[in-house]
């Protein structure tokens, strides 16, 4: 049905209502439907915030006294006329708009979103600190919610898992704003993982025999650590296919970021780790341990997961940071320890 026909059956039934004639009603509507303020008025947004089990009336009443309608009564005359259902949430509203307009924002449930960014590389904990930081919630909450690991709606989600670290996908989210909850935020980030991530697995396991394969849990531990290896895009490949040597080979991966995960240590490059903490026992130490841990360390990026999947073909070994964010790699033992050599000396002469 046409605008001008919903106008003059909603006007015919306002004036039904307050006793008039269709056309007063129609006239009457044209008013109470207007928009409170002019079109030519600068925007003065108003945030209403519709509780969950707020009836049409109640909500008519707040909004009429937030000065963003005229009249609860032709409010709710045209949410039941249109059949409409006004969804819990926060809104902004704008009072130049059309009483259709407002019903409409408030029909769709597309209320006020904040934005909130997991840069690829976090754990649950720098995750958790980042939300209180934000007041958004207490870090302790946020750590619970990750502990809960038993979610029958997302079936692909290896079973047994301690926590989900690892599989709340880092990107940029918009997240209502009565909605900011932990349960919400880890929701937003394992449905990402599913939509961008699990696809890319998928595929991988269709052209990969079950015996020669990462299981979906070994793969994101893996692109954990290359993700927390690699600073530069185009090592990403190469930091995968060395690891990829090392496991094949029964060799340890001697990865520094599990080691720091396993003890909560944070290297700068004054401060590097010490001979004593990478022989300390852990699961998580992969200097004393052959194969992956046992979870993944932090959340890999989409770059890290390809990279995990399609490790460059390559016969290094080993490889040293420089100073730089770049890496030295090499294929034996001598040409590693003389790497690290020249950079340690290096590293001397600048200081």
């Amino acid at each position: 049905m046409g605008w001008k026909r919903w106008l003059l059956a909603a006007g015919v039934t306002t004036g039904l209502a307050i006793g008039g004639s269709g056309l007063a009603g129609w006239l009457g509507w044209r008013y109470l439907s207007a928009p409170v303020a002019d079109e030519s008025a600068p925007a003065e947004w108003v945030r209403v915030e519709v509780t969950s089990g707020s009836s049409v009336r109640q909500i008519g009443r707040q909004l009429a006294a937030a000065g963003v309608i005229r009249s609860p009564r032709a409010w709710e005359l045209w949410m039941r006329w249109q059949d409409l259902e006004p969804k819990a949430g926060t809104y902004d509203l704008d009072p130049r708009w059309t009483l259709p307009d407002i019903a409409a924002a408030i029909d769709s449930g597309r209320g006020v979103e904040e934005q909130f960014t997991i840069p690829e590389g976090w754990r649950i904990a720098q995750m958790a600190d980042y939300f209180e930081q934000l007041g958004w919630f207490e870090a302790e909450a946020f750590v619970a919610e990750t502990q809960n690991t038993q979610r029958p709606d997302l079936a692909w989600l290896p079973a047994e898992l301690p926590s989900l670290e690892g599989w709340l996908f880092p990107n940029t989210y918009q997240i209502p704003l009565d909605r900011r909850t932990p349960a919400m935020a880890v929701d937003i980030m394992l449905r990402q993982f599913e939509s961008v991530a699990l696809p890319l697995y998928e595929d991988y396991a269709a052209r990969q025999p079950e015996g020669d394969r990462l299981s979906l849990s070994e793969w994101v531990t893996f692109a954990s650590i290359v993700e927390k290896e690699a600073v530069l895009p185009s090592e990403r490949p190469e930091i995968a296919g060395v690891f990829a040597n090392r496991l094949e080979r029964g060799i340890p991966l001697a990865a520094d970021p599990t080691v720091e995960y396993a003890f909560n240590i944070r290297q700068t490059p004054d401060r590097r780790l010490t001979f004593a903490e990478v022989r300390q026992p852990s699961p998580y130490n992969t200097y004393i341990n052959a194969g992956l841990p046992p979870t993944a360390i932090a959340s890999p990026g989409l770059a890290s997961l390809e990279a995990s999947l399609n490790p460059a073909a390559t016969r290094n070994l080993y490889f040293v940071a420089r100073y730089d964010g770049s890496h030295v790699f090499s294929e034996t033992l001598a040409d590693h320890l003389k790497a690290q050599r020249q950079i340690l000396e290096g590293r001397r002469g600048e200081s």
